[in-house]
């Protein structure tokens, strides 16, 4: 029997809720064929079975929580059979006088059921369907494949290299030693170790505020009570540690992005057709990515148990998504690298995944700063709550058409309103002031936007 464990979906990721099961207890199931899917705190994943065979058991109903680590689902794989299957062969092919010795020597099965442990050394890494796919596709035997992701997780890019390298992936496999000696602070075990630590901190803080009990509503009149669960539950826990732990403070001003609008519009006319929707959103994206440069402390965290800022050199932009189920962030990766259309392709792919709950875990992590644009949705202004462990979050409102003073004269211009939220910890009012005024100067004029980013 082979004991199917929730395997570690990725950086800080300790459960998840079961979705639905492709299976069902008595039925068969084929290696890599859709098992159970989970709703964790980031995303939905459909998890493939590791091994073909009868599903024995089953653990938990739609709608549990399942813990990483937790032996979720039993398959008889028919290696026990196969196990037994050398030791009745042998006697059958020899001579009646040696059966009896055969049978005193029967006994060293011993040594191999000692061999049976070795499997689960074998068994299959975690992967995400599609790299599995892909290794299918290559001819690539996955369990071979040397993992750099975070819990021993393959890649995509793990499969293409042992597929390019053959016997070169031998040398990759130093690769998940790299982030043992220090600078991975984004492994799993770290992430969960803070966040374990946080929650300890938070709780020991909220009993100072006094909070009393809820009323019992049905006094009142009927109610409906839904649990806080997956997506909405993460979504209450981080909001509630960033409010408690982080000094919030928020600066404010409006970009006039009428010139921009206009360029934005004869470009989104002329590239009809094309891949990547010509947003607002995308240049926002690069005219932050600029100012990220110039201001490191926006691109930071702030360990407040050892007392250090981490400040990350690389660039990965987050925006926030609404999709029914509740707030997403997916990360728009390495934006000082790419061009704004690439940057609106990438927006516009992952906007589409949210909205299908087709995001992947790697689709939300890795990011460094966030954007939140309520502008469609209507709204002036808003002060928005950082994405902790960030240190800052920009709030987008409404582009509207307003009157102003443009060289002693009164003009109607498109404006866009602005909000800086940051950690009081890790930058001042100035540095707000800087990185909000240099990016008001870019959006008002798409020629630097263009030309300095």
């Amino acid at each position: 029997m082979f004991e199917f464990k929730l395997p570690d979906l990725g950086e800080g990721i300790h459960e998840g809720e079961i979705l639905k099961w492709h299976v069902a207890a008595g039925g068969e199931v084929q290696e890599d064929a859709p098992l159970v899917e989970v709703e964790t705190d980031k995303a939905a994943v459909t998890i493939p079975s590791p091994r073909g065979g009868r599903i024995v058991t089953l653990t938990g109903a739609v709608g549990d929580t399942v813990h990483v680590g937790q032996v979720i689902t039993v398959i008889d794989d028919g290696a026990g059979a196969v196990a037994a299957a050398p030791t009745t062969t042998a006697p059958a092919a020899a001579a009646p006088g040696k059966r009896a010795a055969e049978k005193r020597v029967a006994p060293t099965p011993a040594p191999a059921k000692a061999v049976a442990p070795a499997a689960p050394v074998v068994r299959p890494v975690p992967a995400a369907p599609a790299t599995r796919r892909l290794a299918r596709e290559l001819g690539v035997d996955i369990n071979t494949v040397p993992a750099s992701g975070p819990g021993g997780r393959v890649t995509p890019e793990d499969v293409q290299r042992f597929a390019a390298g053959g016997a070169a992936p031998a040398v990759t496999a130093p690769v998940p030693a790299a982030p043992t000696p220090t600078p991975t602070p984004a492994s799993a075990a770290a992430e969960a170790r803070a966040e374990t630590q946080f929650a300890a901190h938070a709780a020991a803080t909220i009993p100072l505020l006094d909070i009393e009990p809820l009323p019992d509503f049905t006094h009142w009149g009927a109610v409906e009570i839904e649990p806080l669960r997956s997506i909405r539950r993460k979504v209450a826990r981080k909001m509630v540690t960033s409010m408690i732990l982080v000094p919030h403070v928020a600066h404010m001003d409006e970009a006039d992005v009428t010139l921009l609008e206009e360029f934005r519009q004869r470009e989104k006319g002329r590239r009809a057709g094309q891949p990547g929707k010509l947003t607002l959103l995308s240049f926002v994206i690069k005219a932050v990515t600029a100012g990220l440069r110039a201001t490191p402390s926006f691109n930071a965290s702030l360990d407040p148990f050892r007392e250090e800022i981490i400040y990350k050199k690389y660039y990965n932009i987050g925006f926030a998504a609404d999709t029914g189920k509740g707030l997403v962030v997916p990360v728009v990766k390495e934006t000082d690298r790419k061009s704004i259309m690439q940057i609106a392709a990438n927006i516009e792919t992952l906007a589409q995944k949210a909205r299908d709950g087709r995001l992947e875990v790697d689709d939300l992590r890795g990011g460094t700063f966030t954007i939140t644009n309520v502008g469609p949705l209507g709204g002036t202004a808003l002060i928005p709550t950082i994405n902790y462990p960030e240190v800052a979050i920009l709030g987008m409102g409404k582009v509207q058409e307003k009157p102003v003073v443009r060289d002693g004269q009164i003009v109607i211009r498109r404006m866009l309103p602005l909000t800086l939220a940051f950690d009081h910890r890790v930058a001042d009012g100035a540095d707000a002031a800087r990185f909000v005024t240099e990016m008001v100067r870019q959006l008002s004029d798409p020629n630097l936007l263009l030309l300095e980013t």
